[in-house]
Order: structure tokens, then C-alpha cells, then sequence
């Protein structure tokens, strides 16, 4: 049996599956209990076609053997990835059993994106999310990403206040350090959040000024993140304006350390090193 190393901080770390896409979702959590995590993030859902992708949804076996690592370890399950809201979204349809996957593996967190232009068809989905997940103990969290449907910040918060005006407490909207510092988002629009808004953020940093390609943003996001303090990003001031509490969930891909043989483990470990700290900066420690 593999037990957590308990944290150093009050903080809880997640790691998010896009850190270590390589390991199948058993090996993902052995990696966090190894490195001292409290939680992992699941991806049932891949993000792209390209991307490999361990079926956790549909492989009876996978789901059997993951519910029996996180029984073997003090690892619990924060988040599921990614559900995105599409023109042709079909909500229940698309996500109840995706949902219900999340919550039996222990999840209460769930990422969102919106690949959709027309906000109100978006926000209808979004809000039709929220009324399903709800039975099922689930905060759905609507991640804004520049290359999305949903911008920025300021676009999130729209949607989010739409959700829970409409009766949805369960709306909640998730902030990506990297994204948040692509999309050219505002600190004051995010001190005006409400903390119930947010329920944990994922952390990571990247290097030099906004590429003024699309693609060259992707590519970062995607395979170009630095481990938190080793980039550009004034993390000390972006935690220091979320609520101290918030889980933090590390993703941090960084595909040439993986191509240079660094594995999983040593990069897990590196990224929850970095990151406590960098918590320890901001007095949280």
C-alpha cells in the first residue's frame, strides 16, 4: 500500500491530469500518492482527438482498477475534465454518465469549456450542467481559455452570475494561471469574484509576454508550461487575491522535459515542490 507524505501547508495540491497525460489513470494516482499529493484531477474526457487517451468512462476494467488504487492510497479525486459546451451540445445526453462516473470516483469539482461564440446558447448549457450535477454533490467550474468561446475573466463572470441568478449555487467558475495571464485578465475583475464562485484554481506559470499567435498560445498551454516561480507570472499577487483555502490543482505540461526522459514522478514532484514554494511566498504557508 502507497500513503500520501502529508503537506506542508494548510493548502490542498491536486495533480491535474495534463501534467503526466502519459499515465493511465491508476499510474496517475501511484505518481500523486509517491509526491506527496492530497488529490488527482481525472480526464474522462480527452481534450483534443490527437491526444492519447485512457477510456475511464467506458473500460469497466480501468474503472474497477482506479477505484481500487484510490482505496490503496490517501488520494482522493477533486476534480473531472473536460466537459465542453458545444453548439450542439446535447447536456444530459452528452454528461449524466460522465457525471455520475465523477461522482462515484469521489469528485466534487468539475472543469468546463465553452466552445461556443453565442453566449446565450452557452450560458443555457452551462446552466443546464449546473441542474444536473447538482443532485449529484458537483460544481460545475467554467474555464475561461483565450482561445474558447469563453475568453477571458470578465466573459466567465457573465455566465457564472447568469447560472446563479437562475437558482444554480452549484455554478462556479475556474481560474487558470495561465490563462488568466493570456488572456490579459484583470485582478480587480477577479477581487469583485465571489469566493463561493471558487472552489479551487489551477496553478502553473509560463515564460515572456503574450505571443501574439493563437497558436503559439495553445502550444504553450499545452506543452510549454513552466513549474509555478520558474516563469513570468506574478503568482504571489494572483493567490494573494483568491481565497487562501482554495485546492490548488498543478498543470503543468511540459512535454520537452518528457521527451528528455524526466519522468512522470520527477516532474510531479518537481511541480508540487515549486508550487509549496511559491505558497509559502504568499504567507500561506
Amino acid at each position: 500500500m502507497t500513503a500520501a507524505n502529508p503537506s506542508h501547508s494548510p493548502r490542498q495540491f491536486s495533480l491535474a491530469a495534463l501534467t503526466v497525460l502519459e499515465l493511465s489513470p491508476p499510474d496517475m494516482i501511484e505518481v500523486a500518492a509517491q509526491a506527496g499529493y492530497d488529490a488527482v484531477g481525472l480526464r474522462l474526457i480527452p481534450a483534443t482527438a490527437e491526444e492519447h487517451h485512457f477510456p475511464l468512462a467506458s473500460d469497466a476494467g480501468l474503472l474497477r482498477r482506479t477505484r481500487q488504487r484510490l482505496s490503496e492510497t490517501d488520494i482522493k479525486v477533486l476534480d473531472i475534465e473536460i466537459l465542453r459546451l458545444k453548439p450542439d451540445t446535447r447536456v444530459e445526453q452528452d454528461f449524466q454518465h460522465i457525471l455520475e462516473i465523477g461522482a462515484e470516483l469521489g469528485a466534487s469539482e468539475v472543469l468546463v469549456a465553452g466552445n461556443d461564440d453565442d453566449e446565450a446558447r452557452m450560458s443555457d448549457h452551462f446552466a443546464a450542467l449546473c441542474d444536473i450535477a447538482r443532485p449529484l454533490g458537483l460544481h460545475p467550474h467554467l474555464e475561461f481559455m483565450p482561445w474558447t468561446g469563453v475568453k477571458d475573466l470578465a466573459q466567465a463572470r457573465r455566465i457564472v452570475a447568469s447560472a446563479r441568478n437562475a437558482g444554480h449555487d452549484n455554478a462556479c467558475l475556474l481560474v487558470d494561471a495561465f490563462h488568466f495571464n493570456r488572456s490579459a485578465s484583470q485582478l480587480d475583475d477577479l477581487r469583485q469574484t465571489p469566493d463561493e464562485w471558487l472552489r479551487y484554481m489551477q496553478l502553473c506559470d509560463v515564460v515572456g509576454a503574450i505571443p501574439d499567435s493563437m497558436e503559439q498560445i495553445l502550444f504553450e498551454a499545452r506543452q510549454q508550461r513552466c513549474f509555478p516561480g520558474d516563469g513570468d507570472i506574478d503568482l504571489r499577487r494572483l493567490l494573494n487575491t483568491l481565497p487562501r483555502s482554495l485546492p490548488l490543482s498543478l498543470e503543468i505540461p511540459t512535454e520537452a522535459l518528457r521527451q528528455q526522459g524526466v519522468s512522470a514522478l520527477e516532474r510531479a514532484q518537481r511541480a508540487l515542490e515549486k508550487a509549496r514554494v511559491v505558497v509559502a511566498r504568499t504567507g500561506d504557508a
